[in-house]
């Protein structure tokens, strides 16, 4: 039998502490934080220990990988971290070798070797439905989720609203728990926004602020574009009076596509009030009082650009009850592509709004804030695109 005595100084003060316990003093934070990562590592190597004293069988090693793939374990390291550049063809080799031999990386060394979670938090409001059941924030969510396991991260999905005001959020920081974080427009504070600054914690906004800030990064579609494209579109294929249908005229993304009409009937000298600018109110409930009007004549258009789906819905089934045919009398187009304006009858122009491309941006941008890439350009927007179908092809 072969007495293994081990020179590990974790392993002597443990047997010291049973007599007297050594004090750490949690004031100094540097200190206190430093030891508690000591502990726990000499924690991690004393059970490897452990269970190869016993003859238990070792997972595969990045040595035992690095052997077979015939690079070395320093190569192997940096594939797993993202911490340097490497070919694909080595890539696609020791990602092949990992999974055939069974190898996952153990989260707690790597996470006491670099300093890092590898993980990134997504802030959004937990207890509100719709957001969880909204096409477009589930489609940002998908392309987060994507970018950060391509990067051998995970994502951690947190409330913005506590009792204690972003008491969620705050501790995801200061617990060492992310290494960076999205943060929706409708989830911004300026308190938010200092905390992260103040800590500087890598972050970026999905969403245009209102207030710009040259520190602070965000990722957005590019609205006013949208606007002008869609009354473009429609001039270009021969009606005279478009109309724009937002649900409120206080939220950035409405301003933008507010101003982005405006400026192009300007352009024409075609804009003449702004009664061509309609607030419909939440999920359009104010449509129907609106259409009846336009068919009394009270008000006028020929052709109707909404802000979303639901209110393009409401406004194809109202003109229908009135006796309208689209696109002939009246033509319909929306914003956003999903998930319901191909499939309506008639199926529908739209101004395309990639909202999967507006999460992967923002999880690129964050990705590179948190390796300290440098980026020149820190607020991105990204371009819409007219997808024509039946309802505005007045001419057949």
């Amino acid at each position: 039998m072969i007495k293994i005595v081990s020179s590990s100084p974790f392993v002597k003060k443990s047997q010291k502490s049973k007599k007297k316990k050594k004090y750490i003093d949690k004031s100094n934070k540097e200190n206190y934080d430093k030891s508690i990562k000591c502990k726990r590592l000499h924690l991690f190597f004393a059970e490897q220990c452990k269970r190869l004293h016993k003859g238990e069988n070792m997972t595969v090693t990045i040595k035992d990988i690095a052997k077979k793939v015939g690079v070395n374990p320093s190569t192997v390291s940096r594939v797993i971290n993202g911490t340097a550049s490497i070919s694909n063809e080595t890539k696609e080799k020791i990602y092949a070798t990992m999974k055939e031999m069974d190898y996952y990386p153990n989260s707690l060394a790597r996470s006491l070797v670099n300093g890092s979670t590898f993980t990134i938090g997504l802030v959004m409001d937990a207890g509100n439905r719709d957001a969880f059941s909204n096409a477009f924030f589930i489609q940002s969510v998908s392309a987060i989720e994507t970018v950060s396991q391509d990067r051998g991260y995970n994502l951690l999905i947190t409330s913005d609203k506590n009792l204690e005001n972003e008491n969620a959020v705050k501790h995801l920081v200061l617990e060492h728990k992310v290494d960076g974080v999205i943060l929706p427009i409708s989830s911004m504070t300026k308190k938010l926004v200092e905390f992260f600054l103040n800590n500087e914690t890598p972050f970026v906004i999905m969403g245009e602020p209102e207030e710009k800030q040259p520190e602070v990064c965000w990722v957005d579609m590019d609205n006013e574009q949208g606007g002008s494209l869609a009354v473009t579109h429609l001039l270009d294929s021969g009606y005279k009076h478009p109309v724009l249908l937002v649900e409120s005229q206080e939220e950035m993304f409405e301003k933008k596509r507010i101003l982005g009409f405006q400026r192009e009937l300007e352009r024409r000298k075609m804009f003449e009030n702004r009664e061509d600018i309609v607030e419909c109110g939440k999920q359009g409930k104010q449509v129907s009082a609106w259409v009846s009007k336009l068919l009394r004549g009270e008000v006028s258009g020929d052709s109707i650009i909404c802000t979303n789906n639901i209110v393009a819905y409401h406004v194809l089934q109202e003109l229908k009850k009135g006796g309208k045919k689209i696109p002939e009398d009246i033509g319909v187009m929306t914003f956003d592509n999903y998930p319901l304006a191909e499939y309506m009858e008639p199926a529908l122009t739209v101004v395309d709004v990639n909202t999967y491309m507006l999460g992967e941006e923002a999880a690129i941008v964050l990705f590179d804030k948190i390796k300290q890439v440098e980026k020149k350009e820190k607020n991105i927007l990204i371009p819409t695109k007219i997808m024509k179908r039946k309802s505005t092809q007045k001419g057949g």
